[in-house]
């Protein structure tokens, strides 16, 4: 599956415009990521713990999104973004979504 952020895929052809498709996840700290994470905090820089938690909802996310693109039957998905939401303190909701295509080389 061919994922991009551009709105068009040089040398293909956006033969249909099947629709938005979407990835969610919702994830929670945990204690140790929170110790560890405060414990980085206080002498600055990047918060690993906190980066690697981040990464791994993205991914999962991301993963969502392929798999909703490949069931509506799509090559490709254009404009794809990652949005983040805080739910409640401590629970972030992650999207990742685009939009799904049927591409020919054109």
């Amino acid at each position: 599956m061919l994922v991009t952020t551009a709105n068009d895929l040089p040398g293909l052809r956006i033969t249909r415009t099947i629709g938005v498709v979407r990835g969610i996840t919702v994830r929670s700290r945990n204690v140790v990521s929170d110790a560890l994470g405060g414990l980085q905090s206080l002498v600055g820089g990047r918060v690993g713990a906190y980066v690697k938690l981040a990464e791994a909802a993205r991914e999962e996310a991301y993963e969502h999104l392929l798999e909703q693109g490949r069931a509506a039957g799509a090559d490709a998905i254009i404009a794809m973004r990652y949005d983040a939401n805080e739910i409640m303190p401590g629970i972030t909701e992650v999207l990742c979504y685009g939009t799904a295509v049927k591409t020919e080389v054109g």
